[in-house]
């Protein structure tokens, strides 16, 4: 009757340990507390667009300079063409600073009808999500754990990191900035892909 008043004055929430031990020894039911159950974006496979600035894609990359700081670069392309509009280094990439370059970015190209990217907490953030809807801008979120449905800046991030982060010893981020928009120039107008009939980026978009 005494271990009856106790469980029943106590509430298992709090997590005492004496009362964890009288439940179990006593079979009662313990309280488990239910995780929050995150939802996952529907299957949103890639189309490819009949236009420039349709889509965009956008991703994040990291890497580590000689002096071990982390850099991230976020990299953006069009899927209409191929072409890279931008990839832009910086030490840390809050959403702020993805707003700021994304804001440079549509004043040399143009606004995009929709993004592409993933679930990363700077695209999931209010402030993101409220410079979307301020634009008009559609966010074409890809669902947890399948890059396939970004697969083309995926694939763009692999061509990248083998040219560039993994062949190159940077020393900062003005030398990684360098290396890279040389390696953007030379991506965009010399190298003919396979998925626009041989051509260049540039020159199937003309």
């Amino acid at each position: 009757m005494k271990v009856i008043k106790l469980v029943q004055k106590t509430n298992p929430e709090l997590g005492s340990s004496r009362i964890r031990r009288v439940y179990e020894r006593f079979g009662f039911s313990l309280f488990k507390r239910m995780k929050k159950r995150v939802v996952n974006n529907a299957s949103n496979p890639i189309v490819i667009p009949t236009a420039k600035n349709e889509e965009w894609a956008m991703d994040f990359m990291s890497d580590v300079l000689s002096n071990d700081k982390k850099i991230r670069t976020l990299n953006v392309i069009d899927h209409y063409h191929r072409y890279c509009i931008g990839i832009h280094v910086r030490h840390n990439y809050p959403a702020i600073r993805v707003i700021e370059t994304m804001e440079r970015l549509i004043e040399e190209y143009g606004t995009p009808k929709r993004i592409r990217t993933d679930n990363g907490p700077e695209f999931t953030s209010k402030k993101f999500q409220k410079w979307l809807k301020e634009r008009n801008i559609i966010w074409s979120s890809i669902p947890k754990a399948r890059p396939d449905q970004n697969a083309i800046i995926e694939r763009f991030n692999r061509t990248y990191r083998e040219d560039i982060l993994d062949a190159n010893l940077l020393h900062s981020i003005e030398h990684a900035q360098q290396i890279t928009n040389d390696w953007r120039h030379d991506y965009n107008h010399r190298r003919p892909h396979q998925s626009l009939n041989f051509q260049t980026p540039s020159s199937y978009a003309a």
